[in-house]
């Protein structure tokens, strides 16, 4: 599924926590190779490669993971891909020693998924280069402390992680209150992204969608009453 040019949604149904979830990575084309924003848990390495086949790509041809956050769900599989590709992984500083094993994940019933070392530490505005134009590094805390979004300026699309869900009764929802330990930064990391130029929104948790900067900022609004 293509989200915008050079972006393409992954979604990959798997089990995780006992019950099977579809979650939605995706994957940028850059002159290098393929970005791979999110994982997937444990088990997804399958269906991400028959997804990049069906590209025209293969796993090796992915140079660098980006974390969103360091939740299972999103990073779980992350040590049995780096079995099959030589990547760089990136995140937020703040989910890093997550990611790393330093910490243990903040959500969980105590079992953690293998830790990777983190290559590159991310900060708020970094810009990727990428064919569908520059990729922005969003600080989005709340869900987890260091979450990020990435914004696709030149085609005003957002990769929302989990700071947004579409999974729902609503076609497009803020995070899941339930899974976010800081709803407080939650909802002001929702009226950052309603400050920005938005179309469309992949949500991680429900895949695409065909709206943004309206319909997020009824969101905010919502979260805040």
């Amino acid at each position: 599924m293509q989200a915008d040019a050079g972006v393409h949604a992954l979604p990959i149904v798997v089990e995780y926590g006992g019950r099977e979830i579809t979650v939605t990575p995706a994957v940028v084309e850059t002159e290098r190779g393929l970005v791979l924003c999110d994982v997937g848990p444990d088990g997804a390495v399958d269906g991400l490669r028959t997804h990049l086949r069906s590209l025209g790509y293969e796993l090796a041809d992915v140079w660098l993971v980006v974390l969103t956050h360091h939740d299972g769900d999103h990073v779980g599989g992350l040590a049995e891909l780096l079995e099959h590709v030589d990547a760089v992984v990136a995140t937020h500083r703040d989910e890093a020693p997550y990611v790393s094993g330093e910490r243990d994940p903040i959500k969980g019933d105590g079992d953690r998924y293998p830790p990777v070392e983190v290559d590159i530490e991310l900060v708020d505005g970094v810009r990727i280069p990428t064919l569908a134009g520059p990729m922005e590094i969003v600080a989005t805390p709340g869900h987890a402390p260091g979450h990020v979004s990435l914004y696709f300026p030149t085609g005003n699309l957002l990769v929302a992680g989990d700071a947004l869900v579409a999974d729902g009764d609503e076609p497009l929802a803020g995070p899941k209150p339930h899974f976010t330990p800081d709803m407080d930064r939650a909802t002001e990391s929702v009226g950052a992204l309603a400050a920005l130029e938005i179309d469309h929104t992949l949500c991680y948790h429900g895949g695409y969608v065909d709206q943004g900067s309206d319909r997020i900022r009824e969101i905010h609004e919502q979260l805040r009453a």
